[in-house]
Protein backbone atom coordinates (compact mmCIF):
# COMPACT_ATOMS: atom_id res chain seq x y z
CA UNK A 1 0.00 0.00 0.00
CA UNK A 2 1.25 3.48 -0.83
CA UNK A 3 1.43 5.99 2.01
CA UNK A 4 1.80 9.76 2.03
CA UNK A 5 2.57 11.86 5.10
CA UNK A 6 1.32 15.43 4.85
CA UNK A 7 2.30 17.91 7.54
CA UNK A 8 2.00 21.58 8.42
CA UNK A 9 4.63 23.19 10.60
CA UNK A 10 5.79 26.63 11.67
CA UNK A 11 9.13 26.00 13.34
CA UNK A 12 9.84 22.41 12.26
CA UNK A 13 8.53 20.21 15.09
CA UNK A 14 5.73 18.65 13.00
CA UNK A 15 8.26 18.03 10.23
CA UNK A 16 10.54 16.25 12.69
CA UNK A 17 7.64 14.05 13.81
CA UNK A 18 6.61 13.37 10.20
CA UNK A 19 10.18 12.36 9.30
CA UNK A 20 10.35 9.98 12.26
CA UNK A 21 7.04 8.42 11.22
CA UNK A 22 8.35 8.06 7.65
CA UNK A 23 11.49 6.33 8.95
CA UNK A 24 9.31 3.64 10.54
CA UNK A 25 7.19 3.02 7.43
CA UNK A 26 8.22 1.44 4.15
CA UNK A 27 8.67 4.07 1.44
CA UNK A 28 6.20 6.69 2.64
CA UNK A 29 6.18 9.94 0.67
CA UNK A 30 6.59 13.10 2.77
CA UNK A 31 5.19 16.53 1.92
CA UNK A 32 4.92 19.92 3.64
CA UNK A 33 1.41 21.33 3.09
CA UNK A 34 2.85 24.86 2.85
CA UNK A 35 4.76 23.91 -0.30
CA UNK A 36 3.29 23.71 -3.82
CA UNK A 37 2.61 20.51 -5.76
CA UNK A 38 0.81 18.59 -3.05
CA UNK A 39 0.60 14.94 -4.09
CA UNK A 40 -2.63 13.63 -5.62
CA UNK A 41 -4.45 11.55 -3.00
CA UNK A 42 -5.73 9.18 -5.68
CA UNK A 43 -2.22 7.70 -5.82
CA UNK A 44 -2.23 6.69 -2.13
CA UNK A 45 -4.05 4.13 -0.03
CA UNK A 46 -2.99 5.57 3.31
CA UNK A 47 -2.83 9.26 4.22
CA UNK A 48 -1.21 10.55 7.39
CA UNK A 49 -1.90 14.19 8.22
CA UNK A 50 -0.19 16.11 10.99
CA UNK A 51 0.16 19.63 12.24
CA UNK A 52 1.76 21.65 14.94
CA UNK A 53 -0.57 23.31 17.44
CA UNK A 54 -0.59 27.01 18.28
CA UNK A 55 -3.09 28.43 20.77
CA UNK A 56 -5.25 25.33 20.43
CA UNK A 57 -5.39 25.39 16.62
CA UNK A 58 -3.70 23.43 13.89
CA UNK A 59 -1.94 25.25 11.07
CA UNK A 60 -4.14 26.93 8.47
CA UNK A 61 -2.54 24.86 5.68
CA UNK A 62 -3.70 21.65 7.37
CA UNK A 63 -7.22 22.99 8.01
CA UNK A 64 -7.60 24.11 4.40
CA UNK A 65 -6.26 20.84 3.00
CA UNK A 66 -8.55 18.72 5.16
CA UNK A 67 -11.56 20.85 4.21
CA UNK A 68 -10.76 20.69 0.49
CA UNK A 69 -10.19 16.93 0.55
CA UNK A 70 -12.77 15.77 3.11
CA UNK A 71 -14.68 13.57 0.65
CA UNK A 72 -11.54 11.86 -0.68
CA UNK A 73 -10.16 11.30 2.82
CA UNK A 74 -13.30 9.38 3.79
CA UNK A 75 -12.28 6.66 1.31
CA UNK A 76 -8.69 6.37 2.57
CA UNK A 77 -6.98 4.79 5.54
CA UNK A 78 -6.11 7.87 7.59
CA UNK A 79 -3.82 8.55 10.55
CA UNK A 80 -3.79 11.94 12.29
CA UNK A 81 -1.05 13.39 14.46
CA UNK A 82 -0.42 16.59 16.36
CA UNK A 83 2.83 18.16 17.42
CA UNK A 84 2.66 20.12 20.63
CA UNK A 85 3.82 20.35 24.21
CA UNK A 86 0.51 19.92 26.05
CA UNK A 87 -0.78 16.33 25.78
CA UNK A 88 -3.76 17.05 28.03
CA UNK A 89 -5.22 19.22 25.26
CA UNK A 90 -4.96 16.63 22.46
CA UNK A 91 -8.57 15.39 22.49
CA UNK A 92 -9.87 18.96 22.53
CA UNK A 93 -7.60 19.99 19.65
CA UNK A 94 -8.69 16.99 17.55
CA UNK A 95 -12.36 17.74 18.29
CA UNK A 96 -12.10 21.45 17.49
CA UNK A 97 -9.87 21.27 14.42
CA UNK A 98 -10.81 18.13 12.48
CA UNK A 99 -14.17 17.05 11.08
CA UNK A 100 -15.74 14.62 13.60
CA UNK A 101 -16.24 11.93 10.94
CA UNK A 102 -12.55 12.09 10.03
CA UNK A 103 -11.44 11.70 13.66
CA UNK A 104 -13.88 8.81 14.15
CA UNK A 105 -12.86 6.99 10.98
CA UNK A 106 -9.10 7.52 11.45
CA UNK A 107 -7.14 4.36 12.14
CA UNK A 108 -5.21 6.21 14.82
CA UNK A 109 -4.62 9.70 16.12
CA UNK A 110 -2.14 10.97 18.67
CA UNK A 111 -0.20 13.93 19.97
CA UNK A 112 3.41 12.85 19.45
CA UNK A 113 5.24 15.61 21.27
CA UNK A 114 6.64 18.95 20.34
CA UNK A 115 9.61 21.23 20.44
CA UNK A 116 10.13 24.69 21.86
CA UNK A 117 13.26 26.23 20.42
CA UNK A 118 13.66 29.88 21.47
CA UNK A 119 16.13 30.37 18.61
CA UNK A 120 13.31 29.79 16.08
CA UNK A 121 10.68 31.92 17.82
CA UNK A 122 9.94 35.61 17.68
CA UNK A 123 9.85 37.80 20.81
CA UNK A 124 6.11 37.40 21.29
CA UNK A 125 6.28 33.59 21.04
CA UNK A 126 9.17 33.49 23.53
CA UNK A 127 7.21 35.76 25.89
CA UNK A 128 4.14 33.50 25.70
CA UNK A 129 6.14 30.34 26.28
CA UNK A 130 7.93 31.92 29.22
CA UNK A 131 4.83 33.35 30.92
CA UNK A 132 2.14 30.82 30.02
CA UNK A 133 3.95 27.51 29.59
CA UNK A 134 6.91 28.35 31.85
CA UNK A 135 9.46 27.27 29.21
CA UNK A 136 12.54 29.43 28.90
CA UNK A 137 14.97 27.18 27.07
CA UNK A 138 14.98 24.47 24.42
CA UNK A 139 12.70 21.54 25.16
CA UNK A 140 11.68 18.53 23.08
CA UNK A 141 8.94 16.14 24.15
CA UNK A 142 8.91 14.16 20.89
CA UNK A 143 8.64 10.57 21.98
CA UNK A 144 9.93 7.80 19.71
CA UNK A 145 8.01 5.17 21.70
CA UNK A 146 4.75 7.02 20.99
CA UNK A 147 5.72 7.32 17.33
CA UNK A 148 6.37 3.57 17.23
CA UNK A 149 2.92 2.89 18.71
CA UNK A 150 1.35 5.32 16.23
CA UNK A 151 2.99 3.57 13.27
CA UNK A 152 2.13 0.09 14.60
CA UNK A 153 -1.51 1.18 14.74
CA UNK A 154 -1.27 1.88 11.01
CA UNK A 155 -1.03 -1.81 10.17
CA UNK A 156 -3.50 -1.47 7.29
CA UNK A 157 -1.24 1.07 5.59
Amino acid sequence: MKTVILYATKHGAAQTVAERIANKLDSAALHNLAKPNIPNLAEYDCVIIGSSIYAGSIRKEAKAYIKQNAAVLQDKSVGLFLSGLRPAEADKVFAENFPPQLVQSAITNALLGGIFDPEKCNKFERFLMKTVAKHKSYISTINDDDIAIFTRNLTTC
